[in-house]
Parts: C-alpha cells; structure tokens; sequence
C-alpha cells in the first residue's frame, strides 16, 4: 500500500463543524505555531541555494518562481514585493503561474498538469545560464512545475525548489531542493494553510538575504524602498532623520528633492 502525502494525509482533528468559533481559532493557530519549526530544519538547505544565488546575480542574473494555485501565487507575491521594498527593477525577480495572471484571482483548468508550457512561459522572458529558477509546489508532484524544472536543467540554468514533502519528484528534479514538511493540514489537504505559510517565510528568507547581501538594506533599514505613499515619506523621512541627524524640514526636503532616501543621504553627506 502506498503511503500518502504528508500533505495529503488526514488532519489530527475531526467534527470541525461542531466546533465552535473559539475552537476552531485556538486550533487552526495551535498547528500554526508548528510551521517556523519545519522551516528552521530546512535551513541546512536553504542556506546553499541563496549563496549560489547572490552569485548569480553579482553575475547579472535573475532570480525566477514558477508554481500553480497558491504555491504560485505565492512566488508571484514575493516578486511583485522586491521592487517596491528594495527599490530593484522589475524584472529582478520574476514569479511565472501556471494558467497565466488571470490564474492569481480564478482556478485554471488543467493548467498545472501541462509539463511543456512553464518552459514556454520562461523562454517569454530569455531565461538563460546566468538566471535561477525555484519550483514552488506544496506537494512536490506538480507537472507545470517538474516539467519546467527539467527544461532549465537542460538548458544550464541553475534550480531549486520549495516543497512541503519529502522524497519527491520536484525535489528530485531540483539542483538544491527546500523540503519544509509541516505535517498534515488542519482541514486534510488545505495546502493553503500550513503548506502556503511555511512557503511564504521561505520565500521572504531568500529573497531579503539576497537583497541584503546586494546593499539593498543598510543597518536594519529599507533604503531603496520605494515612496509611494505618504507612509512610506513618512519612513524614509525617519530614516534620514536618524542617519543624519537633521531636523524634519530639512530631512523632507532632501527626501523629495532627490525621491531617494539612499541619494538623499549621500548628497547631504557629499556636499
């Protein structure tokens, strides 16, 4: 007989709908508190897969998601958030769903069970030998997302993958597989829930290690960031406030003079 997924196996609760709100609440976040657990064991992993990526990109690469359903939503979050954090260009990472954008608001029939479109769907954007490309897939048997995997290792470009089970396709296909096994889900199969959270602090890890390790963050701040909005104004103020020891007024001026906290700075401190 062969054994389930952990993921696919069947939640440690029952009769969740005779529970009551409180219940339900305490439990689902009791399970939560499991999930940094199964990210700090994959570290060991994690940790080889950013260096070779800081490589890559003082190499003039890029760093690239492919997924499907929320494993894929995922990426493309994690990518739509570096440029307005850490003030990079667009196309520094890249998140790819299978099914295409319109897959991030509605389900996709059959997208994710085609093994040739993720190729196609990087090749859109000359993914080469200088690039990365991590497969996201909770359950590590994702078709879009093995297939691609295999086309880049093919063509040289460096992979990793981000899954939720052991001993899987995905990471068999991976140069540098990320296992985070958080057990079974409170509602049985959910991957959105443990699944897609232990994702998510994997994603957020490597990439604000990578930009970090780029000089895209100096002491704890975000210097690059983008100012958007008023909030923003208001931080990038704070922060030039605190490096330069200026007042407000003056530390505003700067701000929207040069609509750069990291410029600001430096022709305050040049002039």
């Amino acid at each position: 007989m062969v054994s389930k997924p952990t993921t696919e196996q069947s939640s440690f609760y029952d009769d969740l709908e005779k529970m009551s709100v409180n219940e339900l609440l305490t439990n689902i976040n009791t399970e939560d508190k499991t999930v940094p657990l199964a990210v700090e064991k994959a570290i060991p992993q994690i940790e080889p897969l950013v260096e070779k990526l800081i490589k890559k990109f003082e190499e003039g690469g890029r760093l690239f998601y492919i997924g499907s359903g929320t494993s894929g939503r995922l990426g493309v979050l994690d990518a739509s958030e570096c440029p307005p954090t850490f003030g990079v260009p667009d196309d520094w990472v890249i998140g790819l769903i299978s099914g295409g954008d319109i897959a991030l608001r509605k389900a996709v029939e059959n997208a994710e069970d085609d093994k040739k479109q993720a190729w196609k769907d990087l090749k859109a954007y000359n993914i080469n030998k200088n690039d990365v490309l991590i497969g996201i897939a909770a359950s590590g048997g994702t078709p879009y997302v093995i297939g691609g995997l295999k086309d880049a290792n093919k063509h040289g470009v460096l992979t990793g993958c981000i899954t939720c089970n052991y001993n899987t396709k995905i990471a068999e296909v991976a140069q540098f597989p990320i296992e985070a096994v958080v057990g079974s889900e409170f509602v049985t199969g959910s991957t959105r829930m443990k699944s897609g959270t232990a994702q998510k602090l994997v994603l957020n890890m490597i990439t604000t290690s990578l930009m970090i390790n780029l000089g895209r963050v100096k002491g704890n701040k975000m210097i690059d960031m983008q100012l958007t909005n008023k909030k923003l104004v208001k931080r990038g103020v704070a922060m030039i406030v605190n490096e330069l020891k200026i007042d407000d007024k003056l530390a505003k001026k700067l701000l929207l003079e040069h609509n750069s906290v990291r410029i600001a700075i430096d022709s305050y401190k040049n002039q």
